[in-house]
């Protein structure tokens, strides 16, 4: 719209003058505008591989696991969460294949029927977190995986434990 009415402007302009000044250059609003794009283009291309290149991170005890996130909104409200600071989640043995503890705030849910496996983390009705050490078949939100997770159940220990989730 701001192309148009410029161009109607230098035509007009060209009109009024009969001719015999010199035109405008209309590519000079042109290029402004093109730059602007490109200017914004490249800082949502920024933002949005800042976002895909930050990496959740779980701390139990001395042991670090990353985990890579899914690809949902409710992921994504999981990462705007830990990037006000780490959360730290007393978490407990449930059914001998998870860990739960309560998330402290309720996040949007995105269930879909799922059977976990080692080294998923899940959003479970929608304020509660788990790390799954074994598997299970339910209508779940998956939040993110750990990439390695050889030997979790061993890192996890037995009993409650203290889970820190935060950003890589």
């Amino acid at each position: 719209m701001v192309k148009l009415l410029c161009m109607l402007f230098a035509v007009f302009s060209l009109s009024a003058c009969g001719g015999t000044g010199a035109p405008a250059d209309p590519g000079a609003a042109q290029t402004g505008t093109a730059e602007t794009e490109t200017a914004e283009s490249q800082a949502t291309e920024s933002t949005e591989s800042d976002q895909e290149g930050s990496a959740l991170k779980i701390t139990v005890g001395d042991q670090e696991l990353l985990a890579t996130f899914a690809d949902n909104s409710s992921a994504e409200e999981f990462r705007e969460l830990l990037s006000q600071g780490p959360l730290t989640i007393e978490m407990e043995d449930y059914g001998g294949f998870e860990k739960v503890g309560p998330l402290g705030t309720t996040l949007t849910r995105n269930d879909t029927r799922i059977t976990t496996e080692p080294g998923d983390v899940i959003l479970y009705q929608g304020n509660q977190i788990t790390i799954y050490y074994g598997t299970n078949s339910w209508s779940f939100t998956r939040l993110a995986r750990i990439d390695d997770p050889s030997g979790l159940q061993e890192v996890l220990g037995e009993g409650t434990v203290s889970a820190t989730f935060s950003l890589e």
